[in-house]
């Protein structure tokens, strides 16, 4: 415990924390929750380390009447919380008074829908199967720009029924720990090839004749190392992503060849299949006010299918930005286009 916060394991998950401020309740709570957390600046932040990348944090329902109280929480993670409207992204997906603020609903005028397809078959044992390649979707956020992002902060403004519109966690740290010492070997010096979804990369893409979509210059894939080392733990920890955000026309393990029957394909799967298993997951169902915050930098996630016809929803998220590890050091953003330079 600090500052007033209690921190526990999450439960029903082998990683993450559940953090609650104490001697608070009421309307005034996320006030005092915020106000707790900048007061001691870094204890929320030393929880999510100390908790393998992922902190829950239920009953934040003032954030629903002030936005901006998300992005003052965002500050305690990094110097920099992203600005959708310099970086590209459709206006009808970021909040209209709060640019920090980009907003996953299907609602308009975002109208953003969930997975393609319904969730597969539950497990026999009647659990929500996670584990690739049952389950699809695995990813990091914003893996196909280098430097890639810190921390995401998830909030749930409202959320669907229980049993849909989960949000599935892998940890990437405790996924490399356990892996044998001949695949550590092997995987020590390569770099994965990630790129943005929608080009017609995928394996499916591919198999289906689909054409590739040209590429502008700060859309170009992007290595990253299939072996990060934190720059705040200094763990080691996977970082991939499966099928639609990897480059499986020129990759998507760089020098194991190339396309989805490649000896880099294979190698993806592999290590897909060992992330995700239950020893490394944990699914989060979600109430109003929940917010989930995670560390891009040693966890993957995953959403799930959800009944858009009959439930609204509306999340609200922010990236933050600061500390990629020391092989970014110095790099211009690859996403950020480049001005031609004006005639004399």
């Amino acid at each position: 415990m600090s500052a007033g916060f209690e921190i526990v394991p999450l439960p029903n998950s082998p990683f993450g924390g559940l953090v609650r401020l104490q001697g608070a309740a009421g309307p005034d709570y996320t006030q005092a929750f915020i106000a707790a957390a900048e007061a001691a600046p870094q204890a929320v932040p030393d929880a999510l380390y100390r908790y393998e990348g992922l902190l829950l944090v239920p009953g934040l329902h003032g954030i629903r009447q002030d936005p901006e109280l998300l992005v003052r929480l965002s500050r305690l993670f990094g110097p920099e919380v992203e600005n959708y409207h310099e970086t590209l992204t459709e206006r009808s997906k970021v909040h209209e008074t709060v640019k920090e603020i980009l907003v996953v609903s299907n609602m308009p005028p975002a109208s953003k829908p969930p997975p393609a397809l319904p969730d597969p078959p539950r497990r026999a044992d009647g659990g929500l199967p996670m584990q690739y390649p049952h389950r699809k979707g695995w990813h990091t956020d914003q893996s196909y720009r280098r430097p890639p992002p810190d921390i995401s902060l998830f909030f749930a403004a409202i959320a669907v029924p229980k049993g849909q519109g989960q949000t599935l966690f892998a940890n990437c740290a405790g996924a490399y720990e356990a892996l044998p010492e001949a695949t550590k070997r092997r995987i020590a010096d390569l770099d994965g090839l990630h790129v943005m979804p929608g080009s017609n990369r995928s394996p499916e893409a591919i198999r289906d004749g689909r054409p590739p979509k040209p590429l502008r210059a700060h859309e170009q894939p992007q290595r990253q190392p299939l072996v990060r080392i934190h720059p705040v733990t200094g763990k080691p920890s996977l970082y991939l992503c499966e099928h639609g955000q990897m480059d499986w026309i020129e990759g998507p393990v760089v020098g194991l060849g190339k396309g989805p029957e490649s000896e880099g394909a294979e190698l993806v799967r592999e290590l897909m299949h060992h992330l995700t298993g239950p020893d490394f997951t944990y699914a989060q169902d979600w109430d109003d006010g929940d917010m989930i915050i995670w560390d891009n930098r040693c966890l993957v996630h995953a959403a799930t299918w959800f009944d858009a016809d009959r439930h609204r929803r509306l999340m609200w998220r922010t990236t933050v930005r600061g500390n990629p590890g020391r092989e970014y050091d110095g790099e211009e953003r690859s996403w950020i286009p480049r001005r031609e330079p004006e005639p004399a």
